[in-house]
């Protein structure tokens, strides 16, 4: 747990750095317009298909038919489950953006600052940081459409959401975090000997979507969390194995004046 809270800590300083806030904030924002945009318009055509699927089954149509009560309820429930269904579906959208966009290019800015001891010995590329994100997306929204007749149940549509996005984080982000300094075969064990705490940190950071405005930047904060976790990770198995840290060069004056 203290490499996780090191890797948030570190995040949380790295925001005061110029041009990294604005890669935390434009994700989110434009995953929040553009599902919202969709909400408004697609919401009554979304809620009637749900209830006239329920009400397609008999085992249920009359149960609903004898009860206007029971029928008044489902109904509250099935818009709690659609409006909640937004939330990992703004979330992944701004995920994507992250992974394929702004990570990499908040990536560079703290590697140079943090990490310029790691050698950058190039395992990803971004044409695989492209294709790592869609998969995990798919695997995702697949996995999300077979959890959502189970969200009526109170409580499943807050915890599977936030153990699926848990999942999209370390998948998409693990990845990301590494591709540039990490070799191939350090690309693939570290994530895996990684993964339980990379869960724990996806987990973590994925319950900031359901803080209002955190969640503007739940995504981008993720990741950025993921590039401290993953390259000191790196750093410190490195040393494990006598591996030569590079001596970072000094950091000229008026680049620290400007950060």
């Amino acid at each position: 747990m203290g490499d996780i809270f090191l890797a948030l800590g570190r995040s949380l300083r790295s925001l005061t750095r110029t041009g990294i806030f604005w890669h935390l904030i434009w994700p989110g924002v434009l995953a929040t317009v553009l599902w919202t945009v969709a909400g408004i318009f697609s919401w009554a055509f979304i809620i009637d298909g749900v209830m006239n699927w329920i009400g397609s089954l008999s085992w249920l149509s009359d149960w609903l038919a004898s009860s206007d009560l029971v029928a008044g309820i489902l109904l509250v429930l099935v818009k709690i489950a659609v409006a909640l269904a937004f939330v990992p579906l703004i979330y992944v959208t701004a995920a994507v953006l992250v992974a394929v966009v702004a990570l990499p290019l908040m990536l560079e800015r703290v590697a140079k600052r943090d990490y310029a001891d790691l050698e950058q010995r190039r395992g990803g590329s971004n044409v695989g940081s492209g294709w790592n994100a869609l998969v995990a997306t798919l695997l995702f929204l697949g996995a999300l459409l077979l959890s959502l007749p189970f969200w009526l149940i109170p409580g499943i549509g807050l915890i599977v959401p936030v153990l699926l996005t848990g999942w999209l984080n370390q998948r998409a982000f693990g990845y990301d975090a590494l591709m540039f300094h990490a070799d191939r075969d350090e690309l693939v064990r570290l994530r895996k000997d990684q993964r339980m705490p990379m869960m724990v940190l996806g987990g973590g950071t994925a319950l900031l979507a359901y803080v209002p405005l955190a969640n503007l930047i739940a995504p981008a904060f993720s990741g950025l969390s993921f590039v401290h976790f993953m390259l000191e990770s790196l750093r410190r198995e490195r040393l494990r194995n006598g591996v030569t840290i590079l001596d970072p060069a000094p950091v000229p004056q008026s680049i620290r004046i400007k950060e």
